[in-house]
């Protein structure tokens, strides 16, 4: 076996996946849960890195029971974007990470915008570090190390810091055209944040091997001593590679606490307005991507509102014809960063007597979640990339309804994928494209992750009636956002 293991280290929990290269299948399996902080201001969402290790370390025992990892040929990691991970001269961490939905620097990304010249949305780990700096200023003085969630993580493994095009791609001082750090915009944040960051490796390099202290510290045995470590990156680009968007042409919706919709490009594609964030890939390409922070979670306050589960609620929500008669839900429940409303609040328009039924607020969620991923998907088209078929990923693919929704809102097919958790998948793919290479393998990214994404159930076609009514409900859904 030729045994590879990929973590994904999320906003709601961490996945592991073992699989074996050669047969081409997942052998092993495990996650383990979580939560934000709780208890600080609205706009604020925190997690401390050691909430990570802990789940690091449970996936992995739970791995452990299922296959033998002593041979791993390699350990890939991906995890969620924008994290603000700050660490003193000793290495350990100085505050909690804020998070991509973290909108409490919204006024310094607003003021580094205009200096910078360019849209940089709160979410973004800049803001973080001038929001940090104004504002916890002792805190600030003892920062030697920023890095992100996925390269905290490969620092634990090799205790070496690193970082590379893809997640950083979502810090705001990184060039994705050049794939470089801006000078320029590092100094806007800080004349010592060129300092703190780790050196830039190319997608594909080595982060470095499995130290005895790293073994020890996510549970792994001491054989695995020695074992390459990927350089990892971003969810969204670890779930390009899971779900195979290694070659252009490939689309890919993920349907998570936040909700995405990116295609590999072979140069950059640079949206003036900012709507479409110009991202690298973790492969050596480019990757347009539209986000959206409202999506899942939505559904779970209609769930936790009305009681019940989101199965039951899915049922009632089928009994409801489309549009709900003219009730919308604008589902900006935790500000929005497309659009660029950080302080925007939700709202439920066009009630009537009965309204309030939970099939009719559910789908509504739905259908807001959906509206607001047309409006972007619309965009993307405008820059120029064709987006006829989206390969659906993510806890909320699993709904039905919801991909026969969004098939008609965005105008385009949506294929449900077998596998789910393509954020760890792609992290070991990855791993094992880096271990191919450094053994002198001439061999592409897209042709290691070829034929793992396979479809879970027959696709949702848009209906050409409906897609008339979705895209009337746009319109009417971009002015009330708008007001």
């Amino acid at each position: 076996m030729a045994l590879y293991l990929g973590f994904d280290v999320g906003t709601q929990g961490t996945k592991g996946v073992v699989i074996d290269d050669a047969q081409r299948a997942v052998v092993a399996r495990a996650s383990a849960s979580y939560g934000l902080i709780e208890g600080l201001p609205a706009g604020y969402a925190e997690q401390h890195p050691d909430t990570w290790a802990h789940a690091l370390r449970e996936v992995t025992t739970r791995l452990l029971q299922q296959v033998d990892l002593k041979g791993v040929a390699g350990i890939g990691v991906s995890g969620q974007q924008h994290g603000c991970v700050t660490l003193d001269a000793q290495g350990d961490v100085v505050r909690p990470a804020k998070l991509w939905c973290d909108t409490s620097a919204a006024a310094e990304a607003a003021e580094l915008s205009a200096r910078a010249g360019r849209a940089i949305p709160a979410g973004f780990t800049a803001p973080k570090l001038v929001w940090m700096r104004e504002r916890e200023p002792e805190l600030w003085k003892r920062v030697d190390l920023v890095l992100l969630p996925h390269d905290w993580v490969n620092y634990k493994l090799t205790g070496l810091a690193t970082m590379e095009p893809g997640d950083a791609s979502g810090t705001g001082w990184f060039d994705p055209q050049t794939r470089r750090f801006c000078p320029r915009t590092m100094k806007l944040v800080d004349a010592r944040l060129p300092g703190m960051l780790p050196p830039l490796l190319e997608s594909g390099a080595i982060a470095g091997e499995l130290t005895a202290s790293g073994a020890k510290w996510i549970g792994l045995p001491q054989a695995c001593v020695g074992t390459p470590i990927s350089t990892g990156g971003g969810d969204n680009m670890m779930s390009a590679i899971g779900a195979g968007a290694t070659r252009e042409g490939v689309a890919v919706l993920s349907l998570g606490t936040s909700a995405t919709v990116f295609a590999h490009a072979a140069k950059p594609i640079v949206d003036p307005r900012g709507a479409i964030a110009p991202f690298c890939d973790s492969s050596g390409g480019w990757l347009p991507l539209l986000c959206v922070m409202n999506a899942t979670g939505v559904l779970e306050e209609v769930r936790a509102a009305f009681g019940g589960d989101l199965e039951s609620l899915t049922r009632e929500a089928e009994r409801v014809e489309p549009l709900c008669g003219g009730v919308m839900f604008v589902p900006f429940l935790v500000g929005e960063r497309v659009p660029d409303l950080p302080h925007a609040t939700g709202s439920l328009l066009g009630l009537r007597p009965g309204s309030l039924r939970p099939g009719i607020v559910f789908r509504a969620a739905l259908e807001g979640v959906a509206l607001n991923l047309a409006s972007g998907v619309a965009r993307l088209r405008e820059l120029g990339l064709t987006v006829d078929t989206v390969r659906a990923v993510g806890g909320g693919a699993r709904n039905a309804l919801w991909r026969a929704i969004l098939a008609d809102a965005l105008e385009a097919t949506v294929v449900p994928l077998s596998e789910a958790e393509t954020g760890a998948l792609g992290a070991a793919l990855q791993a094992a494209w880096t271990r191919r290479r450094a053994s002198g393998e001439d061999v592409s990214m897209d042709a290691v992750a070829s034929g793992w994404a396979a479809p879970a159930s027959a696709p949702s076609r848009p209906d050409p009636r409906r897609v008339l009514a979705y895209r009337e409900a746009r319109e009417r859904f971009v002015r009330a956002h708008g007001a």
